[in-house]
């Protein structure tokens, strides 16, 4: 597990934007990737706004996907599992690079065919308790041309990150603007954000 989280952390530290393959455990990722679509099918899932939740809109011309809340409220084992391995994580992000992350937030998202999240930052105007971003992946058999890559935009040019099954994104949510390109099938992941204050 460590080995994950510093493999993580370095990524980071050299690019600003940390990547790390297979973050989360084969049984793990697959066990939340089908609750996932257990709630899709169930039509629990909703369309997602953007802006903060005192001035949430929706508007599809900017973001489309559709989003459920993970909270341990839900006493799903596999949510439970997922928040386990968060909170060692944000252990080791504490204690190795003080990063002071007090608490957190994660949703299942799921990106229907055509759908996209123009460019954006993470952090709302005037509220600076989102530190970090995280993704992580849940597509089995992503191929090219499948599009619904991760572009986030460094200072010069523009880094295209593929949602392969797995992989896990890391950055500051004041830092990195980003989007999510058009996709041709089915993308989902786990989102959320490491928090302070």
């Amino acid at each position: 597990m460590e080995t994950s989280f510093e493999g993580l952390i370095d990524s980071f530290m050299v690019n600003k934007v940390g990547l790390f393959e297979n973050f989360l455990s084969t049984v793990l990722s697959d066990n939340l990737k089908n609750n996932l679509l257990s709630l899709y099918a169930e039509r629990h899932m909703k369309a997602a706004g953007i802006g903060s939740l005192q001035n949430l809109q929706l508007n599809k011309e900017i973001r489309s996907d559709m989003i459920y809340w993970l909270d341990r409220n839900h006493n799903n084992e596999h949510e439970n599992s997922f928040f386990d391995f968060m909170d060692a994580f944000i252990k080791y992000l504490n204690e190795t690079c003080y990063a002071g992350i007090t608490s957190y937030e994660f949703h299942y998202a799921l990106y229907e065919k055509g759908s996209f999240y123009k460019r954006h930052f993470d952090q709302f105007n005037g509220n600076n308790a989102r530190a970090y971003s995280m993704i992580m992946y849940l597509n089995d058999d992503w191929q090219e041309g499948d599009g619904g890559e991760l572009c986030v935009y460094h200072t010069g040019s523009p880094q295209n990150i593929a949602p392969l099954n797995g992989r896990c994104v890391f950055f500051k949510s004041d830092e990195i603007d980003h989007e999510v390109l058009v996709n041709q099938k089915n993308r989902m992941s786990v989102t959320g954000w490491l928090k302070v204050g």
